[in-house]
């Protein structure tokens, strides 16, 4: 499987790596959680812009993206705007939606950006297309918050999403009881053994999929997701604790 080196980050090797999500609604909250991010060790930040009041003016969008750019320095910036259909804040149209993660790819202040696989085909293709012109990293994804498919549909979901070009591939979904979440395990588990060939990153939502958050060096998800003050996802841990539970897993494994 090839990875996806980012500065000193490199997704797919070893230890998961830890996303912390920025989802202040104005920009003071959005520079008082990177101060708070800052103080920890975590590996990537995802800044969830669909939170931002002014998320649909272009102009302030880049300006505070590339604030953050400096603030974090040599962190790497995840960009996302999750719309409504996954989980988001706000809705937005395929043409806004294109428009604005185009000028984020253009203007290359984020490392990789977040596009949902069920966004119109033709927008989607566009914004791959420009994603590798600008050699800006793509996290293709899918995001369901009521159930968890069967596991054939996951792994056909991931098996997609490498097929379009995506350089990660990501699913979250919702379990309804422990079943579903060992589905989501069970098709993690099947896509890292028989079909991934780049890094993925599957998560089970909710408490009850809490496991899956501190299981990939396991299965095979790359990067697992924490909070530092407030999560953009149920069930995200405290990124500190997270950190110390990956850790313990992957001392363990170096032992076996």
């Amino acid at each position: 499987m090839k990875s996806v080196t980012i500065g000193n980050m490199t997704i797919g090797e070893g230890i998961p790596k830890i996303c912390v999500p920025i989802v202040g609604i104005t920009e003071q909250n959005i520079f008082q959680q990177i101060n708070q991010i800052n103080t920890e060790d975590i590996d990537l930040i995802e800044w969830r812009s669909d939170w931002y009041e002014h998320c649909f003016d272009i102009s302030k969008v880049l300006q505070v993206l590339n604030k953050i750019k400096s603030t974090v320095k040599s962190i790497p910036i995840l960009f996302t705007f999750r719309t409504t259909k996954e989980g988001g804040q706000k809705e937005i149209s395929a043409k806004e939606y294109e428009t604005l993660l185009s000028a984020v790819i253009q203007c290359k202040y984020a490392d990789m950006v977040d596009i949902e696989l069920f966004t119109e085909n033709a927008v989607l293709t566009s914004l791959l297309q420009k994603a590798k012109q600008y050699c800006v990293k793509t996290i293709l994804s899918n995001h369901d918050f009521e159930k968890t498919p069967e596991q054939s549909e996951i792994v056909s979901r991931l098996c997609s999403m490498q097929q379009l070009g995506a350089d990660i591939t990501k699913i979250a979904v919702m379990p309804q009881n422990k079943k579903d979440v060992l589905t989501l395990i069970c098709a993690t588990e099947q896509m890292q053994c028989q079909y991934a060939d780049r890094p993925f990153v599957t998560i089970s939502m909710g408490s009850m999929g809490s496991i899956s958050r501190i299981a990939g060096e396991i299965f095979g998800s790359a990067i697992t997701f924490g909070a530092v003050q407030k999560s953009s996802a149920p069930g995200q841990l405290e990124a500190k604790k997270l950190k110390q539970m990956l850790q313990i897993i992957h001392d363990t494994m170096i032992e076996i």
